[in-house]
């Protein structure tokens, strides 16, 4: 009886879904085929929105910073957690070291970028401190590069606590019987700790890449894509695109152009995990 009503049970959950995740992309994609104000109907007008991205020069520059973006996130974040967690787990009072690292998580990240506006402005306290007279967020790439360092302050936490996670899940026989074979340090990290810990770096990684991919509060409150548009990523393009110059057509081509992106660079991701 229970088997015969399956479908019932999840049927709820599936509208909602479908509702909340799917509907909201099927009327974006209609709107990147037409020329819509937010006022007057949509007018069809195909594949122009696209054309029209394609030869934007603020496409490659957003898809430029995108990029920088994902790499650095794979090498800092992501990196810079595995460091923290593999030196803070084995110790005493590990748990303790690893606090600083987590607190900046709790904000958001239009909060975060408020604390960092006054450090990173030309008059701020980076530039004080270090004696220098650098623009970090009024020069390409030196904008993007600032921006990535306070989103690796937001994000090492997070990182470090799933890496953490990850030691915490492995079996101590092998460990135990590398170290009596004379494996330590790099050795024994390389050979043994870091094979088992490959299914939770591939979750890492996999949550990385997608967050990197979609970045905008970080952006948008401390340049705002600026100057100019030197700093924009795909989301924020999609954002003044859509709600600044109110071009809701040209808007949601760069979204389904970014959709697109994080679904083939996730797939593509997964599957070489899965082989």
């Amino acid at each position: 009886m229970l088997g015969r009503f399956r479908h019932g049970y999840v049927a709820p959950a599936a509208i909602l879904v479908a509702l909340l995740l799917y509907a909201p992309f099927v009327w974006t994609a209609y709107l990147s085929l037409t020329r819509y104000d937010g006022l007057e109907p949509p007018v069809w007008v195909g594949l122009a929105n696209f054309g029209k991205l394609f030869s934007d020069p603020a496409l490659l520059t957003s898809t430029r910073n995108t990029l920088i973006w994902v790499a650095g996130t794979m090498v800092l974040p992501v990196g810079l957690g595995l460091l923290v967690a593999v030196l803070s787990y084995d110790i005493k009072g590990g748990a303790w070291y690893r606090v600083p690292f987590m607190l900046p998580y709790a904000l958001s990240g239009a909060g975060l970028a408020m604390v960092w506006s006054p450090v990173l402005s030309h008059d701020g306290i980076a530039n004080l401190l270090l004696g220098v007279d650098t623009a970090f967020l009024q020069e390409a790439p030196h904008n993007t590069l600032a921006m990535l360092l306070v989103w690796t302050w937001q994000q090492l936490g997070v990182n470090t606590l799933l890496f953490v996670v990850g030691l915490q899940s492995i079996p101590k026989e092998p460990i135990e019987a590398a170290r009596l074979d004379g494996a330590s340090g790099w050795r024994l990290f390389r050979h043994v700790i870091w094979p088992l810990m490959r299914p939770l770096t591939a979750v890492v990684v996999g949550l990385a890449l997608v967050a990197s991919l979609k970045t905008f509060d970080i952006v948008w409150v401390l340049t705002q894509g600026g100057p100019g548009r030197n700093s924009e990523t795909l989301a924020v393009t999609m954002y003044k695109e859509t709600f600044v110059a109110s071009e809701y057509g040209y808007g949601s081509a760069v979204a389904v152009l970014l959709t697109v992106v994080t679904g083939l660079a996730s797939y593509l991701y997964l599957r070489r995990q899965v082989r």
